[in-house]
């Protein structure tokens, strides 16, 4: 069955190609994602979908096959914004290419993902080797935004009941097998305005802030270390403040803490460690965690902490061989097994809500989020192989 998948994924190459290019010249920032959505939708009924559908929030979802065992492939179709475009060779919505590479915003992160698992539903129902099992392939929204939303709508609304889930974020063509959590941080502190020409009779709030930002770069040198995630991490990463004018003391200043969870820490853990530290002790700093409340772009608004679990599956489970396997057989060559250093739709299918993650897709993470984005035409082809081939290890797996 190997050489056969390699054939139909050699002969579909250029049309997957067109897909991703297509995507790309779509520019599709969280919750603007509609007309991206209409496009994928034509490409799955060219391919002749078993069934397409898009739910209240807005992903897109297309089915292959009817079988007992359910799985879902992920890739959020969403993508960071450009930035500054000097800093990009080509127009980054122009989906330029060339012999080796797809060039363009999203091109790795993670739009080529999604084009090679379309793709793999096309293989995978030319060869008739669905087999047990039925397969959805899972375009989603806002993660950029707000990872893991998306799925928690998906599966708290029972949209579809998955047992577990392939992510096709770029590892590379390896096999990784969690990432760190993550959590969005507050601090405030308060104090009290006056004339800026005698600051004596006030209370500057952002003279409080400083000894707290002090105290923080101490505490990312003590947080916990795991072999196999790495160390928990923090960063001020934005600073505000408040002051009737220019010419006055601050009577507000608030900072935003990226605080990265490696195995081991929660958000409560992460929260008592910045409101024990005795600055913000001191000062009577608030600590909260930051919310999110964005419409998607169907108008569907959800309420949510920026609280994003660290998830681990672990190298002996069943479906972690299967995975690579599959990616052996398909590649002549094991992927290493690792994880990802940012973090993905995981930390809500297994973070939160356990069902099992595994991921493997087309791409490098170094290219997320920089100008100059691209992607490996060889890879592409390879994943869209290696997702065709899962189906039948996977009913393997189940009939043993």
């Amino acid at each position: 069955m190997k050489e056969k998948i390699l054939i139909k994924a050699d002969e579909y190459k250029e049309d997957l190609f067109k897909f991703l290019r297509d995507m790309i010249r779509i520019p599709s920032t969280s919750s603007n994602e509609e007309e991206l959505i209409k496009r994928i939708k034509q490409e799955m009924e060219k391919l002749d979908y078993d069934e397409i559908k898009i739910d209240k929030m807005g992903n897109i979802f297309g089915r292959i096959g009817n079988g007992k065992h359910v799985f879902a492939f992920d890739a959020h179709i969403d993508t960071v914004d450009v930035g500054n475009h000097d800093n990009w060779s080509h127009d980054p919505f122009e989906g330029y290419e060339d012999d080796e590479v797809i060039y363009g915003r999203g091109a790795s992160d993670q739009e080529g993902g999604f084009a090679s698992m379309v793709y793999a539903g096309k293989i995978i129902k030319d060869l008739d080797i669905a087999g047990e099992t039925t397969i959805w392939m899972v375009g989603t929204v806002q993660e950029e935004d707000c990872d893991g939303l998306c799925w928690q709508h998906i599966i708290e609304e029972k949209v579809i009941e998955p047992d577990f889930v392939v992510l096709t974020e770029p590892t590379s063509l390896n096999v990784y097998r969690g990432h760190r959590g993550r959590m969005e941080i507050k601090v405030t502190t308060t104090g009290i305005s006056c004339h800026g020409s005698a600051p004596e009779r006030g209370d500057n709030a952002i003279y409080k802030m400083a000894p707290i930002i002090q105290e923080l770069s101490q505490l990312h040198k003590q947080l916990r270390d795991d072999p196999f995630l790495g160390k928990g991490s923090l960063t001020v990463s934005e600073i505000f403040s408040s002051s009737p004018s220019r010419c006055a003391v601050a009577d507000g200043c608030s900072i935003s803490i990226d605080r990265r969870l490696t195995f081991g820490e929660t958000k409560d853990t992460a929260l008592k460690e910045i409101r024990d530290l005795p600055s913000v002790i001191e000062h009577n700093a608030k600590v909260e965690m930051h919310t999110y409340s964005k419409p998607s772009y169907t108008g569907l608004q959800q309420t949510v902490e920026c609280y994003f679990p660290t998830w681990v599956i672990q190298e002996e489970n069943p479906l972690c061989g299967m995975l690579v396997d599959a990616a052996t057989e398909i590649m002549d060559k094991e992927p290493l097994l690792d994880k990802w250093t940012f973090s993905t739709n995981g930390v809500s299918i297994m973070g939160k809500h356990d069902v099992p993650c595994i991921g493997f897709g087309p791409g490098r993470e170094d290219q997320a989020h920089a100008p100059n984005e691209i992607t490996f035409k060889r890879e592409l082809k390879i994943a869209a192989a290696v997702y065709a081939a899962i189906p039948l290890k996977y009913t393997e797996l189940k009939n043993k």
